[in-house]
Order: structure tokens, then sequence, then C-alpha cells
């Protein structure tokens, strides 16, 4: 239990209004919750949660002690009452994410709170698989990520040697990955394989692609191959080779084909004739294709996950 005293600068203020300025990590609706239990109490005695406090008021608080750190990024999971989570799949061991477009993976300087992996570890957290204030708690973690505006699947690693196998695969391609996406135009040959050298201006946050190699440029390569063409634009799926910062949108519109709704590597022009805001661009299936040992998760070898609907697709091309 800990007690506060209203001062003058607290006093007027409702309830349910002081607890949210004082206990940031503290969610709404379970401060609520708190509040009908009478886990709050004004000197003393259970209150309602738009009663007006008055200096000199004694609050006694019954609330576990976490709820009373500093928001900070390693603790902003308990501000997330209720995870929102797309499963595609769920073991002991991993999840597999379909992650909205929009959603950040990570926090950055703007959202320290919406982010895929603070869900994640709310969801663990509440179902009681993790706990960080336990002694060596592993936190939940992601094997990949996707940009914000981009969605599909995303790799969590639930325990350190899931992480560590996973990240290995990754790194030997032993996990495919598997894009959708919808380009302006045709490609010739309708399928192939794009090779170059992206170099990231990191102040732009911009990648440029080059025929040779460059100081600092990294090699990338993808597959692709067209399934579907209409209205000037084409359906592309694309398997990743590397994983490169803005691999598939850098270089199909260095290829002169950008993708749809694409803002930072298209034309604001073509894209408002389609009503697309950002980049038609998703992570649909991934496929477990190990071939070397995969120790504890060898049950994996083989599977493949896939998203079942991808908004873009149903919108461009109906049928499909």
């Amino acid at each position: 239990m800990k007690e506060f005293v209203i001062g003058k600068n607290d006093a007027g203020q409702r309830l349910d209004r002081w607890l949210a300025k004082t206990l940031p990590l503290l969610p709404a609706p379970l401060a609520q919750k708190y509040i009908r239990l009478k886990r709050v109490k004004v000197n003393g005695k259970g209150s309602q949660r738009d009663v007006r406090l008055q200096e000199g008021d004694r609050l006694q608080l019954y609330i576990n002690d976490e709820f009373f750190d500093a928001l900070r990024e390693d603790n902003a999971f308990l501000s997330v009452f209720q995870p929102r989570l797309d499963i595609v799949y769920e073991d002991e061991n991993l999840l597999l994410l379909n992650k909205r477009p929009g959603l950040l993976c990570h926090a950055d300087e703007q959202e320290k709170v919406n982010t895929l992996i603070t869900h994640i570890q709310a969801y663990l957290y509440q179902k009681k698989e993790w706990n960080p204030r336990d002694e060596h708690s592993f936190a939940p973690a992601l094997c990949n990520r996707i940009d914000r505006n981009t969605g599909g699947i995303v790799l969590a690693a639930k325990n350190a040697e899931t992480l560590r196998i996973l990240n290995q695969k990754i790194r030997d391609r032993e996990i495919g990955k598997f894009y959708l996406a919808v380009l302006h135009g045709r490609m010739s040959p309708p399928a192939g394989k794009l090779e170059g050298f992206l170099l990231k201006d990191e102040d732009k946050a911009r990648v440029t692609v080059y025929r040779k190699p460059v100081p600092g440029g990294k090699s990338a390569a993808t597959l692709y191959k067209t399934l579907k063409t209409a209205d000037g634009l084409s359906l592309v799926e694309c398997e990743l080779l590397t994983g490169r910062t803005h691999q598939i949108r850098a270089q199909f519109a260095a290829a002169g084909h950008p993708l749809l709704g694409d803002g930072k590597y298209g034309r604001e022009r073509d894209n408002k004739r389609y009503g697309r805001a950002f980049q038609a661009l998703y992570s649909y299936k991934l496929v477990f294709s190990f071939s070397t040992d995969a120790g504890m998760l060898e049950y994996l070898k083989g599977r493949a996950f896939t998203v079942e609907h991808v908004d873009f697709v149903e919108a461009y091309f109906p049928g499909e």
C-alpha cells in the first residue's frame, strides 16, 4: 500500500484523473476496476471515480508496486490493458503475428506504448507466461521487423534459445519470407531477380540502389513473379534473398515500377489516381525451410504460414 496526501495544486481534481496523472502505467479501465473494488481509498473509505479531491485528503492505493514506476520503454507494456494481436501461430517457444500497417514494431521518439513488441509483452505478461521481475527473466523479442506502413508476419521469440536459433536461421536464409506487392506498370520480364547494392542515407531514411558495389553499400537480391495485371497495375510476389532496409520498395522503384502508394520512392500523382496513401506491400507468407539442424525448433521444419486476407489484393485484384 502507498499513501498520498493531496496538496494545493491537485485539489479539485477528479479521483480518476488524478490517478491517470500520478500512475501513467496504470490503464484507465484497470484504475476504474480498482476504484470499484475499493483498492483506492480516500481518507480510509471507498470512493467514486468522479469525486473531487480536497487539499489534505489522504489516498491509500492498494495497487501492485510496478504501476508506481515512471513510464519507460521496458515497462510500457503495463499500460496496455487489452493487447491487440492478430496471432497467426503460437506455441511455447514463439509467436507469429500479423502486424497491421501503421503499427510500429518498436518504440521511437514519438510512440512509446502502442507498438507491436509492447502488445506482445502485455499479452504474455497477462497470460502469466512472462514476468520481467523474475530473476534473469528473458524479455520477449522480435526476430524480424517490417516498416511501419508495411503489414505482415513478424516472428517473436518467447525464450533466449528460440531467439538464438531463429536469428541464425534468418542469417543463413533458412526462413523464407514472401511478400505481395502492387506495382505501377508491368515488369519485363514478368518474373526474375532484382540485384544491386543499397546505400542508406540515415538523415533522409532513404536508400539508393546501385548496380555496382559502393562504399557502405550492402548487396540486395529479390526474386519476383508477376501474378496478375489490371488497370495499369501488377500484383507481384517477392521472395527476399537478403533483408535490407526498404529493399523491395527501392529495388522496384529503381527498375521503373514503384510500389502503389509509396510516397518515398513512388510518384504522388500516380498514387492519388488509385487513392492509396501508403505502400501496397505485405509480408504474407513465411516458410521454415530448415536445411540444417534447428535444435529445439526442428518441429517447425517444412511448415509454412500464410496471412489469409491482404486488403490491397482484394481492392485492386478482386477474385485473386
